[in-house]
């Protein structure tokens, strides 16, 4: 009874901020394992782990959370591929933000069942010996009854509280916050085709998913973080395994950069534009749209009752997320304004160019070449500037 008595604590023995600090490590390494091994590494090939590390996050992962990578990877590659629509296995613009915060793993229980879903979107993934016989979806609870043995054993009866916590973390932090807040409510930085949010610009507690606009305007970029002031921790991790050659960096978001503007465009400057796309448009926002609505503000005041930041909006916002109420109020607001009308016009034929299906170098380049020539013959000053602009455009390489 004695010795029952001494060991009720675990065979650590921690403080209670000890067992505190180490459930929150704890939490993090999993966050660590999603983030960096199956969302940049095994989903999106952004990133190349090395094998001790992959392996590390797979026995992690199964011990933690009793995810299987093939399942995972598959539902978010559909997810990518299917966003905001019905067939998106969890977005709050469909199901509601009160159900994927509070049932995001079901939903997931629920996708992972679908066989087509794992066939179509799971290529790749690990099909070793270990994925089939241990850490395979037929054998992810045994992982997880492998922690709670282990947390009884190192932390006794604070152990079970360790337990929830981490049971509790993923479907919390990963299902809810990031698939539920990170579709519903935070700041864009690009106007992707789906409702992606950056939840903060400090991606601190979730590896860095917290900028999930940036992640979805980029999906194969190992870096999550764009501008100066946003932070992207599970950057940092990955800089440092480089460091110690534990990982290699493939891809990251193209850098905007200004060359010698040329007479004529060339193949080389169109494929920086379409590949610069999301930047490209967020410029077109800052140098087109908005100096125009400035200008054109006063006159449409007389005419409409939309305040600034609400004009701002509908002008800018991906025209595919307004609602058929927002669709009028735009409507309106551009039989208002020819000067808004035709900047509107071109950035939804810009757009269509790189959505188009261009059969091949030479069509694409006579597109963006008449798409310019046309801009530049249009009387709208800040349209005129932003196409002879785009003769000089460029990447910064990574």
């Amino acid at each position: 009874m004695e010795l029952l008595f001494e060991y009720q604590y675990g065979l650590l023995g921690l403080s209670a901020w000890g067992y505190v600090l180490a459930s929150l490590i704890m939490v993090q390494v999993t966050v660590f394992a999603v983030t960096l091994y199956l969302h940049r590494d095994a989903a999106h090939r952004a990133v190349d782990l090395h094998p001790a590390i992959r392996h590390f996050c797979r026995f992690w992962l199964w011990m933690t959370t009793g995810i299987s990578t093939r399942e995972w990877v598959a539902i978010h590659r559909k997810h990518h591929a299917r966003c905001e629509t019905p067939d998106d296995p969890h977005s709050p613009q469909v199901e509601g933000l009160k159900k994927v915060l509070l049932e995001g793993a079901e939903l997931y229980r629920h996708e992972a069942r679908n066989q087509e879903t794992l066939a179509k979107y799971g290529r790749g993934a690990p099909d070793d010996w270990l994925e089939r016989k241990v850490y395979g979806a037929a054998h992810n609870y045994l992982g997880i009854v492998l922690m709670v043995v282990l947390f009884l054993v190192l932390f006794g009866i604070p152990g079970i509280i360790m337990i929830a916590v981490q049971l509790a973390s993923q479907p919390l932090l990963a299902a809810g916050i990031v698939n539920g807040v990170g579709h519903y409510a935070g700041y864009r930085n690009f106007e992707c085709a789906d409702a992606s949010r950056n939840v903060t610009p400090w991606g601190l507690l979730l590896g860095g998913e917290e900028l999930h606009n940036n992640h979805h305007a980029f999906p194969s970029s190992a870096r999550f973080s764009i501008r100066r002031w946003e932070l992207d921790i599970g950057w940092v991790v990955l800089r440092a395994l480089s460091f110690f050659r534990l990982a290699k960096v493939r891809r990251t978001a193209p850098v905007p950069a200004r060359a010698t503007a040329r007479q004529q465009l060339d193949l080389d400057t169109v494929r920086a534009i379409v590949v610069g796309r999301m930047h490209v448009m967020r410029d077109y926002s800052r140098m087109v749209t908005l100096p125009v609505l400035r200008t054109e503000f006063a006159a449409l005041r007389k005419r409409l009752p939309e305040r600034a930041g609400r004009l701002r909006k509908l002008l800018v916002r991906e025209t595919g997320l307004l609602d058929a109420n927002a669709r009028r109020r735009l409507g309106e607001v551009l039989d208002n304004s020819q000067a808004l009308a035709t900047v509107h016009e071109f950035r939804e034929r810009l757009k269509a160019i790189w959505n188009g299906s261009a059969t091949s170098n030479e069509k694409l380049v006579a597109q963006v070449r008449e798409w310019c020539a046309e801009a530049e013959a249009s009387g709208v000053r800040a349209l005129q500037e932003f196409a002879a602009s785009l003769r000089g455009y460029a990447l910064r390489p990574a």
